[in-house]
């Protein structure tokens, strides 16, 4: 029987403290494949913004918009499949933030600003959703010690997984792959990674969960 292939545009998504970042760099060695990163150290704002949510939001937003829109046609204008390509974002993942954290006059703009952007970018092949309990996001903000990190609350963390599982609850743009992460650790446990790399490879077309029961 022919092994299912390997999408060549990956793109993975989820809330702070989940495994993108680990899954992205892991996934595009395994496959040889570009990494791509989000830039969230260039932010200036972001600190504030945690220090203090209602001030900076805005500024935090536009500019994490308008970064991974520039990212993302920097790729659309290279020869993007060339090699593979894993992404440990999608800009979706703006709108969700800018959401939760935005007032009602502030999102009215920065809905027509993203509409304009938006539409001008490729799509993946594969999008995987990682998911996990908010405490256990919470021990994985705490575990990693980012010093601007250090004022993400439990509530905030539970506000932000709902957010997110809104959406992709109705998120139907690409093939998905869901995957609850909570019970297992695909960074060190090489049975973990395997079952979760052939979970990657048979997704076709629609939504798939994944649901593993622990690591073994």
């Amino acid at each position: 029987m022919t092994e299912p292939k390997t999408p060549r545009y990956i793109a993975i998504e989820g809330p702070i403290g989940v495994g993108k970042s680990s899954l992205a760099k892991i996934l595009a060695q395994k496959y040889a494949s570009r990494l791509v990163k989000e830039e969230v150290a260039g932010n200036p704002f972001l600190e504030r913004f945690y220090e203090n949510p209602r001030k900076f939001a805005f500024q935090t937003q536009l500019f994490f918009l308008l970064s991974r829109y520039r990212q993302q046609r920097e790729l659309a204008q290279g020869d993007l499949f060339e090699g593979g390509l894993v992404c440990d974002y999608i800009l979706a993942k703006d709108k969700i933030f800018a959401l939760i954290n935005l007032e009602d006059d502030e999102i009215s703009l920065y809905e027509s600003i993203y509409k304009l952007l938006v539409s001008t970018l490729p799509k993946p092949d594969l999008v995987i959703y990682l998911q996990a309990r908010p405490e256990v996001l919470l021990s994985r903000v705490r575990k990693r010690g980012i010093a601007y990190e250090r004022n993400i609350s439990l509530d905030y963390l539970r506000t932000l997984s709902d957010a997110y599982n809104e959406y992709f609850f109705h998120y139907n743009e690409t093939p998905l792959l869901v995957v609850n992460t909570s019970e297992i650790d695909f960074v060190e446990s090489p049975r973990d990674l395997e079952h979760l790399v052939r979970e990657v490879k048979s997704v076709k077309r629609g939504t798939q969960h994944y649901i593993p029961l622990g690591s073994g």
